[in-house]
């Protein structure tokens, strides 16, 4: 169980709710700084102009509401907004999007009921997914059209996926007893005002991000062993003259890595003994970038997806919807923290950091197709007939073009606004765009990653080096070969993929932290 309580969610609760889905819970503390917020706001509200309260919505501020007519404004706002179009989000982004929306209402300053708290728990525990398009959002007043399809779904109207059906939220609420959320006084705009649903994507993209660097720095040192290379380029002594973090520690996880190898060298037993008289050197001086410059590619990789994960974890567990109402002080503060920036920002950040890891896995593979480059392996790993059978020709088709399409993707959002709203929006983030571009491109490189890796273990059957190599990396072969045996005679290849692919996205060799 998962606690929401004054503390903050971090990545590993997130990986427990999305992943090993574990059920939440609402402290009581939270539930009765919620109704002290609300309490609060529904006093203040007398007599003054408070926005979203009693005034009309966006460049409609200006506009007085009658105190009768206030609680429809709620259901207006939220009903008018249900606008997205395109596909259903994945119900993992969706139920991020939830975890994130709850954890910020329940800061207590956003002076709502605190039913939304609560049904949005059971929506979360119960595994029901709103419909919410992946269209909509622009990221400067938050999701609003995303998160007013949550919304519409909380007081019972929308659709919903249900035990792997659409069908009417009425009709689910219904058989799972969930009574609909009513609205007391702005619980409309208090759920859509707020930035959940991008935060949520980045958080989602962030677990997924951190285990393909893992299997990144996996395959890089496994080709490495394929080559025998030298250790130098990983080494304690080399990577210290610079002082990146995420360099150091993307060297240190390859020495850990390789610990026990018999295929690993050292320069000084073959190149400094004194004894080379060769004009030529048959043996490589140097491998090639995308198997030497590993600490320097993936270091900043590495350091972007641990800034990523900071700036995630501040967004949701901070005040990101507007007007902000503070009970301790007796004031309702009027400002923009529903804008998307930061997470946009790190969003654009982050794909860009994954297409480059994306391109290094496709360089890598390029390496060990091209027998031209590597000298040890047969043309596209091919361990059957030469000319009568292919290989992984195919395969390296798919991983080029899907690199191609990280690398157009890869484009930044961050700067893309585009004035709207009457020009009441007149600059946005389009943070949930970035977020969901993102996320393509991650699960773009667990493709690339996974064609990756099955050249590699054809690689270590051909040159009969498994009894060579590391511990570590030789329980990732003999786990993949569980999933797909050496194969020499040429067969339709997209299930093997996907068998990788899947593993990939479920486990993590965790030798970066």
């Amino acid at each position: 169980m998962i606690f929401i309580t004054e503390k903050d969610l971090g990545l590993s609760d997130y990986y427990d709710i999305l992943v090993k889905n574990k059920k939440i819970d609402i402290s009581k503390n939270v539930l009765e700084k919620v109704d002290k917020s609300f309490g609060f706001l529904c006093k203040f509200a007398e007599n003054k102009i408070i926005y979203g309260v009693n005034t009309g919505l966006g460049p409609m501020a200006q506009y007085r509401v009658d105190a009768g007519d206030q609680i429809k404004l709620q259901y207006n706002l939220i009903r008018s907004h249900a606008a997205g179009q395109g596909p259903a989000l994945e119900p993992i982004c969706v139920k991020a999007a939830m975890i994130s929306r709850l954890k910020s209402l329940s800061l207590g300053y956003s002076g709502i009921h605190r039913e939304a708290l609560i049904v949005l728990k059971e929506l979360i525990n119960r595994n029901i997914y709103p419909y919410i398009p992946v269209h909509g959002g622009v990221g400067a007043s938050g999701d609003l059209v995303q998160l007013s399809h949550l919304a519409l779904v909380l007081i019972g109207e929308g659709k919903v996926l249900f035990e792997g059906e659409w069908k009417p939220t009425s009709e689910v609420f219904e058989k799972e007893g969930v009574t609909p959320l009513k609205v007391y006084l702005r619980e409309g705009l208090g759920l859509i005002n707020g930035t959940s649903v991008m935060s949520g994507i980045g958080m989602i993209n962030t677990i997924y991000s951190k285990k393909l660097l893992n299997w990144s720095l996996t395959a890089s040192a496994m080709i490495n062993e394929i080559v025998e290379s030298f250790d130098d380029h990983f080494s304690v002594e080399l990577n210290s003259t610079k002082k990146h973090q995420g360099q150091q520690k993307i060297a240190n996880a390859m020495r850990n890595a390789l610990i026990g190898s018999h295929l690993i060298k050292k320069r000084g037993d073959s190149l400094f003994n004194g004894k080379i008289e060769e004009k030529i050197f048959k043996q490589k001086i140097q491998e090639y970038y995308s198997l030497r410059c590993v600490p320097q590619i993936l270091g900043p990789i590495c350091d972007s997806i641990e800034n990523a994960e900071s700036v995630l974890r501040n967004e949701i567990n901070s005040v990101n919807d507007n007007p902000v109402s503070d009970a301790e002080t007796g004031h309702v503060y009027h400002g923009g923290n529903f804008h998307g920036d930061y997470v946009s920002f790190e969003m654009d950040k982050l794909k860009i950091g994954i297409t480059k890891l994306s391109m290094l896995a496709e360089r890598q593979l390029n390496f060990l197709m091209n027998a031209k480059l590597n000298e040890i392996l047969p043309p596209f790993v091919n361990l059957g007939t030469l000319g009568l059978n292919l290989g992984l020709q195919g395969t390296q088709f798919t991983a080029t073009s899907t690199t191609a399409e990280n690398q157009t993707l890869s484009n930044p959002m961050y700067v893309h606004s585009i004035s709207n709203n009457n020009d009441n929006q007149d600059i946005v983030s389009m943070g949930t765009n970035a977020a969901l571009m993102a996320k393509r491109v991650i699960d773009n490189s667990y493709e690339v990653v996974a064609i990756e890796f099955l050249a590699i273990i054809q690689a270590i059957d051909y040159l009969k080096f498994m009894g060579k190599l590391a511990p570590f990396t030789k329980s990732i072969y003999c786990k993949m070969r569980e999933l797909v045996p050496v194969f020499t005679e040429d067969t339709p290849k997209y299930e093997q993929i996907s068998i990788l692919h899947d593993y990939l996205k479920s486990h993590n060799p965790k030798i970066v932290e």
